[in-house]
């Protein structure tokens, strides 16, 4: 006798986040979950929480990190009226604000703290007196203003981590007055060292984690003081360096993947920036071209600097 096999479960064909229950409605029981889960057809996000496979795979880890604060609020069912703020680094993600070496923890401001077991492993509660005037509507969800959040990240995070979303956030239009007022008023508090020196070495010009990266390295080195966003003139037109010493004609690049991967098609880009270079060595410059691995070899980093000035 030829036994017929039960159909393979198939994912709902609209949707891409779902909870458990939601799964279940569509027909799915937990035995077809953990099927779909097997054949990498679904993710779990977090516990009750899942995402179609071919979604989280094409996407970016920047992405990742987001949407994993929206998978928390669409398994708590949490709405705009909710009874809790998304603060810290979640905070930050949702304003889209550069974080580095950060993990993907979920921060939550609460006015009283649950159990860590009602939490959740995933999430970390903070809790403290907060006013509707420190919280906004990001997207859907509730997050602390653009301000509170950097102060909050700078109070949590390392200096350098702390320096990178501090610039990120004065280019976006943070208040420095009002980050000031906040810091006065946390005075003692653990971190607040960090914060302060964040705010006086802020730079609002940085254009991405690697360049506030390097011009954190280059003070940390005593190498000498570049400028920041230069604009030069070659007879090939008008172009823009990420640091340079004009005195020296010493330019210093810095070649993350953003600045090839998000706006325009990579050899278009990568071509114009080299036609860029071609025609200002040709007027005199030098050029010095750093990525991310070299941001942590930092004596290697200070002879090739000190090596294009001596040139």
């Amino acid at each position: 006798m030829t036994q017929i096999q039960a159909p393979l479960p198939q994912l709902p064909e609209t949707g891409n986040l779902w909870r458990t229950d939601q799964l279940h409605e569509k027909g799915l029981n937990s035995r077809a979950i953990r099927l779909l889960l097997s054949q990498g057809k679904l993710v779990r996000l977090r516990y009750g929480c899942y995402l179609r496979a071919a979604l989280w795979d094409k996407q970016f880890a920047t992405i990742r990190s987001k949407q994993l604060i929206h998978a928390h609020a669409h398994g708590t069912l949490t709405t705009s009226t909710g009874d809790f703020v998304y603060s810290h680094t979640s905070a930050a993600r949702l304003h889209g604000l550069f974080l580095w070496n950060v993990d993907d923890l979920i921060h939550i401001l609460l006015r009283v703290r649950p159990s860590s077991e009602r939490l959740g492993k995933d999430v970390r509660g903070h809790t403290r007196p907060y006013t509707e005037a420190d919280v906004q509507t990001i997207g859907k969800l509730r997050g602390r203003t653009l301000e509170r959040t950097v102060v909050d990240c700078a109070m949590m995070l390392s200096y350098r981590q702390a320096l990178v979303i501090m610039d990120h956030g004065l280019r976006l239009g943070a208040d420095r007055a009002l980050m000031e007022a906040m810091a006065d008023s946390l005075a003692g508090r653990r971190g607040i060292r960090n914060l302060r020196m964040a705010m006086i070495n802020a730079d609002p010009r940085s254009e991405s984690a690697g360049e506030t990266l390097t011009r954190e390295l280059i003070a940390r080195l005593n190498l000498p003081t570049p400028e920041a966003q230069v604009e030069v003139h070659s007879p090939a037109g008008r172009h823009r360096l990420d640091f340079a010493w004009k005195e020296k004609k010493v330019a210093l690049e810095f070649d993350g993947r953003v600045k090839y991967f998000d706006y325009q098609p990579t050899d278009e880009v990568i071509y114009q920036e080299r036609r860029r270079e071609k025609a200002l060595t040709e007027d005199g410059w030098r050029f010095v071209r750093v990525e991310w691995k070299d941001l942590f070899r930092e004596q290697e980093f200070k002879n090739r600097i000190l090596a294009a000035h001596r040139r």
